[in-house]
């Protein structure tokens, strides 16, 4: 049985590739095109997919910094407790803690902290004054406060931080160990009693 022409002809480029003259033809272009694509092949070690489908799953999101936003410690949130709380003004910075009301129910949160829950309300640093108020009970941190975001591991927390900086404030900060690090480090904890937003 024959082989079909076009494949003695791919063939045969293929061969003849590496020794052909650099002429603009479209077939010396096509020879050159396929030996680009075998020498890249040859250079650049080939992944299984298996492997590479494990590498992107296995990242982690959390401990990447948004651009311009100062990355907390546990020491520097004990620190700033105890800064926040010898002024006789209001806190010099704002933790604003992003879980959901019924997480703070149950673990309490870092004492001081106000409630902005990024899942149920992503719209909360794009709303009026008005509504913000009307919604959580208390006023929005002024755009030029300095403002630190946790939630339980990080990741809302990163999230609540950068939709902070696309509504404007500018001054953001994320403790990317968040509450797990804060129990973990025995961090004080302010107890928060069942009030729940409807």
């Amino acid at each position: 049985m024959a082989a079909p022409r076009r494949f003695l002809s791919t063939a045969l480029l293929r061969v003849a590739a590496p020794a052909a003259p650099r002429v603009s033809s479209s077939i010396t272009t096509k020879v050159a095109s396929v030996a680009n694509r075998s020498y890249h092949l040859q250079r650049r070690p080939l992944i299984p997919r298996a492997t590479a489908a494990t590498k992107i799953a296995s990242r982690s999101y959390s401990g990447d910094a948004i651009p311009f936003s100062r990355q907390w410690t546990h020491l520097d949130i004990k620190d700033q407790i105890k800064a926040n709380k010898s002024s006789d003004d209001k806190p010099s910075v704002i933790f604003v803690d992003v879980r959901e009301p019924e997480e703070l129910n149950t673990t309490g949160k870092i004492p001081g902290a106000i409630n902005i829950p990024i899942t149920s309300a992503v719209q909360s640093f794009h709303i009026s004054d008005e509504d913000f108020v009307d919604l959580y009970g208390f006023e929005r941190p002024a755009k030029d406060a300095e403002l630190m975001f946790y939630c339980k591991a990080g990741v809302r927390a990163k999230s609540a931080a950068g939709l902070a900086q696309h509504a404007g404030w500018t001054n953001v900060g994320e403790y990317s160990g968040s509450w797990i690090d804060w129990e973990a480090h025995n961090g004080p904890v302010e107890y928060v009693k069942g009030k729940r937003r409807s």
